[in-house]
């Protein structure tokens, strides 16, 4: 499969110092390389993976001093990956809420792993604007999944 791993520019991939997101992302994507997948992470430029690596922004905003409004940095990469949607069999992002809008709105499945809180009250929002869409959806004859859901029953991932 193609797929494309999305991951945030606070930090490197993985990272130099905190970074428990970026942790996990660099681990599940060696993980797919190693099975054999075709795989293409965006990241920070100072990232090191076995994967292709799209570099977003040279270094890791944390560690750069420049950068005043990383939130713009994160929609310019954003729009890179919405560019390229079609080169990909599978979108995963890592940037929780981001995508939402913009990707449900394009043919590429994709798919977003919240890593932070999943108890504070806006994810309930934004489950039921999936089923409402989901609910959309089938009333006009399209079948498919929801392009929203919550995982109710997670489990702490063990590092490799």
């Amino acid at each position: 499969m193609q797929i494309a791993q999305i991951a945030p520019l606070t930090e490197a991939i993985p990272p130099k110092l905190y970074g428990g997101t970026e942790r996990v992302v660099s681990w599940l994507t060696d993980e797919l390389v190693a099975l054999g997948h075709d795989v293409v992470l965006f990241a920070s430029g100072a990232s090191q993976t076995s994967a292709k690596l799209e570099a977003c922004w040279p270094k890791a905003l944390r560690l750069d001093g420049s950068v005043r409004d990383p939130n713009a940095l994160h929609m310019a990469m954003l729009e890179r990956v919405r560019q390229r949607a079609r080169d990909f069999d599978l979108l995963h992002f890592h940037l929780d809420y981001y995508p939402f809008s913009l990707f449900s709105r394009q043919p590429t499945p994709f798919v977003t792993t919240l890593h932070g809180r999943l108890d504070l009250p806006r994810s309930g929002d934004l489950d039921r604007q999936a089923l409402r869409r989901a609910a959309e959806d089938r009333s006009q004859g399209r079948r498919g999944r929801p392009r929203l859901f919550r995982i109710r029953n997670t489990q702490a991932a063990r590092a490799p």
